[in-house]
């Protein structure tokens, strides 16, 4: 059993390095079309599949070799959207926000106790649910107000809002992947906040 989740944390690990060497790409893919937008989203997806790394060096967490994946799978994703298939793909702008809400559920579902609390003893569901809602409307607005500037000052904005309609259905998607997080969770993200834990 130890033999197998060994294999398996080297299989994970080396998918991370090739899904970030992926993002690495996309960021150059932007270099060479001179593309700001493609640029700086690839830049920061970049910076957002590094997190794992930072965060177990600065605190006392330990992310297993599949959620550090996962993470740069989202990343990568939306590197990849900026390319063209957010435009071309009528489900690309889905999956992106459906990863994107499973990390920040992931993210809450594993934070202090203390947090939940906060929220007038609601149930950890309701926790994971609202912080997520409320990151992904913060998105949404930012996505608006960037895009809203980008046009004003004649500059092609850096990120794309497409209307109230795409926005509201952005929103479902990162709650379904909170719903996803809240009906798997408890056993497959246990672990994340426990520096001794296992890899696999």
């Amino acid at each position: 059993m130890r033999v197998r989740r060994t294999i398996d944390a080297g299989i994970w690990t080396v998918a991370n390095r090739l899904l970030q060497i992926g993002i690495v790409a996309g960021l150059v893919a932007g270099l060479r079309r001179r593309d700001p937008s493609v640029i700086v989203n690839g830049v920061l997806s970049l910076t957002f599949a590094s997190l794992p790394q930072y965060f177990e060096r600065r605190y006392d967490v330990h992310f297993r070799p599949w959620q550090r994946g996962w993470i740069s799978t989202a990343a990568l994703v939306h590197t990849l959207g900026m390319l063209g298939p957010y435009d071309r793909v009528w489900w690309w702008d889905h999956l992106a926000h459906t990863l994107s809400g499973v990390v920040v559920a992931d993210v809450m579902y594993r934070s202090d106790d203390e947090a939940e609390s906060r929220f007038s003893g609601r149930s950890r569901p309701t926790f994971i649910t609202i912080i997520t809602l409320g990151f992904g409307f913060v998105w949404e607005v930012l996505e608006y107000v960037v895009h809203a500037f980008g046009d004003r000052v004649g500059f092609e904005p850096l990120l794309v809002h497409y209307g109230r309609l795409d926005a509201a259905g952005d929103l479902v998607f990162d709650l379904l992947g909170a719903a996803l997080v809240v009906r798997f969770g408890r056993e497959r993200l246990s672990n994340i906040i426990d520096p001794d834990a296992e890899n696999g």
